[in-house]
């Protein structure tokens, strides 16, 4: 029996052991939908699983786009292990009722955001989900609001970097400045900008926003706030292109700063803020041509 570094007896895994390859793909993540191992292998449970007494009811939504546009949720029993997250009931499911089961995911650490699935109706990183701590008998498992189903929970981000690109969320250094330039740690522009700067592209905030249910062109708040870091850094070189972007119709002035995307933002970050900022940047510009500064 494996033990843990105090002697005792270590807790079962629901992943493969490093260094092994099955169920893993080429780079080393791990498999899911058709080219995951086999139902119940390399778990680490085996027939353990099933002695569990007591259950989740975990229903999560299955549809193959291939076969039928219609999906349906599905419900699971999955035991109640220690410290259960979402990601590790997907995987049980997956290994131990059905292995066509799609979902994607990648570093189980909180790092990457690949893994965000709606948990409940609420966008939440599957990896770092507590089931225990949801408080509930019941957990519904859905793909993210706003992105095209690739199967099952498994969504296509395309969407979601497209508007990231068309905010031109990309710094563009200004052309008459060849030296370092350093923003000071304390310096006001620094205080501005930091508080939004730690977005991995989870998506989370795209889905719980209702304004994308309306406008599906609607930029979204992970691409107005990635510009807006790039409006308030005084070293970027198109803030006139970069607002212009973010202005438009399905720009910023879509936001009815409801704080949806704050409210479930896994880093903490306040894209309402962002948005409102690039609001008053547009005003300001606008007055300073119109004052002729």
């Amino acid at each position: 029996m494996a033990k843990g570094r105090d002697g005792a007896p270590a807790a079962p895994s629901l992943y493969p052991p490093p260094g092994m390859g099955e169920g893993q793909d080429r780079g080393g993540r791990q498999a899911v939908g058709r080219d995951a191992p086999a139902i119940g292998s390399a778990t680490g449970h085996g027939e353990s699983l099933h002695d569990v007494g007591r259950f989740w009811s975990v229903e999560v939504y299955r549809v193959d786009p291939e076969q039928s546009s219609q999906g349906q949720m599905v419900s699971y029993r999955v035991p109640r292990i220690d410290k259960m997250t979402i990601l590790d009931a997907l995987v049980h499911i997956q290994r131990h009722h059905d292995r066509s089961l799609a979902f994607r995911y990648a570093c189980r650490l909180g790092m990457c955001g690949t893994c965000t699935v709606m948990v409940n109706d609420v966008p939440r990183w599957a990896c770092r989900t507590s089931i225990e701590r949801l408080k509930v008998e019941t957990i519904r498992i859905a793909p993210l609001h706003f992105l095209p189903v690739i199967k099952d929970v498994l969504v296509d981000y395309e969407p979601f970097f497209a508007k990231y690109r068309a905010a031109q969320s990309y710094f563009v250094p200004q052309e008459d400045r060849t030296e370092v330039a350093p923003i000071p740690p304390g310096s006001r522009e620094r205080r501005a900008i930091d508080p939004n700067l730690e977005c991995i592209t989870c998506g989370a905030c795209y889905a719980s926003c209702t304004m994308l249910a309306h406008d599906a062109q609607y930029l979204g708040p992970a691409a107005l706030n990635r510009a807006y870091t790039l409006v308030r850094d005084s070293r970027d070189g198109a803030r006139r292109e970069r607002l212009a972007a973010v202005g438009g119709e399905h720009g910023c002035w879509r936001c009815h700063s409801l704080s949806n995307c704050t409210e479930v933002c896994p880093k903490h970050l306040s894209p309402t803020r962002a948005i409102q900022g690039l609001k008053r940047a547009i005003v300001l510009d606008w007055l300073r041509t119109r004052l002729g500064h």
